[in-house]
């Protein structure tokens, strides 16, 4: 491909992802549904001014693994603790029931698969992709009314995060699995020993990090390095434990999530995601959605694949909630702000479609449901929280009266 081709690409890419990302914001839903529309309307689907070729690919993979580190610097360590057993028990359970619901959906369309086949890795994928939540526009409602310092506003936020925790583990095990010759206990093993590795040499790398961080803290230097574990995580992932390279860029920003300049680093890593390779990832998922694929039972597929997955989470969720004595309000509270889905979804959609274990129609079903989540998830929200919040003005004042 002709240097001059790129830049064309690039600005067009850069330009009409921007654009739709802002007008996305102004109808309040996340910018990333703007950029993946923009991919779709400059894509093979409808203008054909950009087509999907290896440069883009590239780019959009660096801009996947930088999500993730990002993702992973974000990782509050310390809130994880706090949030002790109840928000895990919640995780846990929100990300089972979405695996077990989106595997049984895809059997029930096309039919069950026997233990092992491609069919069945393909449907515990789908699973797969339901396990992830987005937390971030529900904290910005929670913000909005109040309430993100509440019980019930902490205990979403640190189950949404070890979640994602969770989620990303889950997809190492089913992408090490992915291939029905492979051996059981190897692939176990090598997953296993990268953890443990991680483990490990995380403890060592963020106390080196630490001490030259403390020694030059807010330098240049500080994110190059940050940046170089990340990449030399993510290859040694991918290349010798069979694992995805987003998994060692998520554990490499998990390292430095307690260093002094993480949110330092984290700013500066965002500056190159946000302007250059976070929207050419995103664009590019447009771009690879093929609509001549989609059927009738696609369609069908896409409309229970949104309902289980946001019903899933809300069950999954609210249930475990009641265990530990919340109320059934809050219950659905809980589940409501679990409901949302975003860029992990597509991430591990985007590495399925590059294994070859699903093809690209299925982003169809993901981006519908990051859109239908993405609005109902706040008016549920604000419904819940509304009604709660006039009963307990109304047993307030019953109380003053008597």
């Amino acid at each position: 491909m002709e240097t001059y081709n790129i830049l064309r690409d690039l600005a067009i890419i850069f330009i009409c992802a921007k654009g739709a990302g802002l007008l996305a914001r102004k109808c309040r839903a996340p910018m990333v549904v703007g950029e993946i529309i923009a991919g779709l309307i400059i894509g093979p689907c409808l203008l054909n001014w950009v087509t999907p070729n290896d440069f883009v690919a590239q780019m959009a993979e660096i801009g996947v693994i930088l999500i993730m580190f990002s993702a992973g610097l974000e990782t509050n360590l310390q809130e994880l603790k706090k949030s002790g057993f109840a928000a895990f028990f919640i995780a846990c359970v929100g990300v089972l029931v979405p695996l077990v619901g989106g595997s049984l959906l895809y059997m029930c369309i096309y039919g069950f698969s026997a233990f092992g086949t491609d069919e069945f890795f393909k449907a515990v994928f789908i699973g797969c992709i339901m396990t992830a939540t987005s937390v971030g526009i529900t904290v910005e409602v929670l913000k909005e009314m109040g309430k993100l310092k509440t019980r019930v506003g902490q205990t979403i936020l640190s189950a949404a995060i070890i979640d994602d925790v969770i989620g990303i583990i889950v997809l190492t095990f089913v992408l090490g699995f992915k291939d029905p010759d492979s051996n059981t206990l190897l692939v176990t093993g090598k997953i296993l020993l990268f953890l443990v590795l991680s483990l490990v040499l995380g403890i060592v790398i963020y106390k080196l990090f630490k001490f030259y961080d403390d020694r030059h803290a807010h330098t240049r230097r500080i994110p190059i390095i940050a940046i170089t574990l990340c990449f030399i995580m993510a290859f040694a992932a991918e290349k010798y434990f069979g694992i995805a390279d987003i998994t060692g860029a998520y554990i490499a920003g998990i390292i430095l999530c307690n260093v002094r300049d993480a949110e330092y680093i984290d700013r500066r890593i965002s500056i190159n995601g946000y302007m250059f390779f976070a929207p050419v990832f995103f664009v590019s998922i447009g771009l690879k959605t093929d609509f001549s694929n989609v059927d009738s039972s696609m369609i069908v597929f896409s409309i229970g694949f949104v309902i289980v997955a946001m019903l899933s989470k809300v069950i999954g969720c609210g249930l475990a909630s009641k265990c530990f004595r919340y109320s059934w309000t809050d219950c659905l509270k809980i589940g409501a702000g679990m409901m949302t889905r975003g860029e992990v979804a597509l991430i591990i959609t985007n590495k399925g479609l590059g294994l070859g274990i699903i093809d690209s129609s299925y982003f169809t079903a993901v981006i519908l449901l990051i859109i239908v989540s993405s609005i109902v998830t706040p008016v549920v929200l604000k419904l819940l929280f509304g009604k709660s919040d006039k009963g307990t003005k109304e047993a307030a004042l019953a109380t003053a009266k008597k």
